[in-house]
């Protein structure tokens, strides 16, 4: 069996597909095209925000909403230590610090608690203007928002969630995608909604930074993109990418159906055996990984794999243990909900098309 099966949602779509990328083969307006301000119109339709931006990728839509806000040297960016890199590249790429917060040991998001502890210690120190915080819907689940977002007014902090993994999930019917002052998201092929490459798009309801992000995505263009008004980059989703995800989006709704099933059964079937995902009351997560426990994660794996069943791990290396963060002078007694987190998750097949 495959660990994500694109091939089986590749042949249950493939006319509707194949004809969406005829038209932009017909059309010829390869960047930037028609169906890339559809999709726009139909994600913020979806996600019930007013404006969304596509960009090339998940981690230029991060960048994105860095630069929209301003981050810069000496400011402080609060975030996970237990997350994909790009969560932590994209503050020290625009010369800020990433200062790490522990886990929830049960949702394996943020935990608000240990949040407001980092601001403070920030705070007490002096040494760093905190700016903002970066919360992650890991592994499809939204983060602790309604928490979250009272520490971020509290301490007047920006929010950006990264909601890569979360998009489909919820809390209370309010959907991923639309916490925070910005949101960020990846169509990168193994994500819940993909495309057939790379793509990411950026939500909000606030009228400026939308118009910033659409000026920044091209480098900085004015009234048109000869009149550069500001430094920009080049970060435009492809116009076939686009034509796939409106195919993909018109089905979403179906499969995120498909994979909440798949994790029910799982977690009635593994229950007993291992310690297993956990969704809060009025939450829905999009499961973009099923994930487990277990203090034998190797031999667990080496079990399934021999059964013929993938695994994969995410994340096996907190942020506060990458080498290129070793200037930070964190350890695992820092952060040790993540640490032990880190040793015992693995990931079983998840995908809407599972039998």
């Amino acid at each position: 069996m495959k660990f994500i099966d694109l091939e089986s949602q590749y042949i249950h779509l493939k006319d509707k597909i194949d004809q969406r990328i005829q038209d932009v083969l017909n059309h010829g307006q390869y960047i930037m095209g028609p169906e890339v301000k559809e999709l726009e119109q139909k994600l913020a339709e979806y996600v019930g925000v007013k404006h969304v931006i596509t960009c090339a990728n998940g981690t230029d839509a991060l960048t994105l909403a860095m630069m929209v806000l301003d981050v810069k040297d000496g400011d402080a960016v609060f975030c996970p230590t237990f997350t994909f890199f790009a969560t932590a590249e994209v503050i020290a790429y625009e010369g800020a610090t990433p200062v790490f917060v522990d886990s929830d040991a049960d949702t394996f998001n943020i935990c608000p608690q240990n949040l407001e502890l980092q601001i403070q210690k920030v705070i007490a120190e002096g040494k760093l203007n905190p700016k903002a915080i970066i919360a992650v819907d890991l592994f499809g689940l939204p983060a602790n928002y309604p928490e979250i977002e009272k520490i971020a007014e509290e301490y007047d902090l920006k929010l950006i969630e990264d909601a890569a993994q979360g998009f489909g999930g919820s809390i209370n019917g309010k959907r991923a995608g639309s916490f925070g002052d910005i949101a960020t998201t990846s169509f990168f092929p193994a994500k819940p909604l993909g495309c057939y490459g790379d793509g990411g798009a950026v939500f909000t309801n606030n009228d400026k930074y939308a118009e910033l992000l659409r000026s920044y995505r091209v480098h900085g263009k004015g009234k048109d993109k000869y009149d550069n008004v500001r430094i920009g980059m080049n970060s435009r989703l492809d116009t076939i990418q686009a034509a796939i995800l409106l195919e993909k989006l018109a089905v979403f709704p179906t499969e995120l159906e498909a994979r909440n099933n798949a994790a029910e059964k799982y977690t009635s079937e593994l229950k007993s055996k291992y310690k297993v995902p956990l969704v809060p009351e009025g939450y829905v997560s999009s499961w973009a990984q099923y994930t487990l426990q277990a203090d034998n994660r190797d031999s667990e794996m080496a079990h399934y794999r021999a059964k013929g069943v993938p695994t994969m791990v995410y994340y096996g290396t907190c942020m506060h243990n990458q080498t290129a963060f070793t200037y930070l002078g964190y350890n695992d007694e820092d952060f040790p909900v993540s640490s032990r987190i880190a040793k015992a998750v693995f990931s079983l097949p998840m995908h809407a098309y599972l039998r």
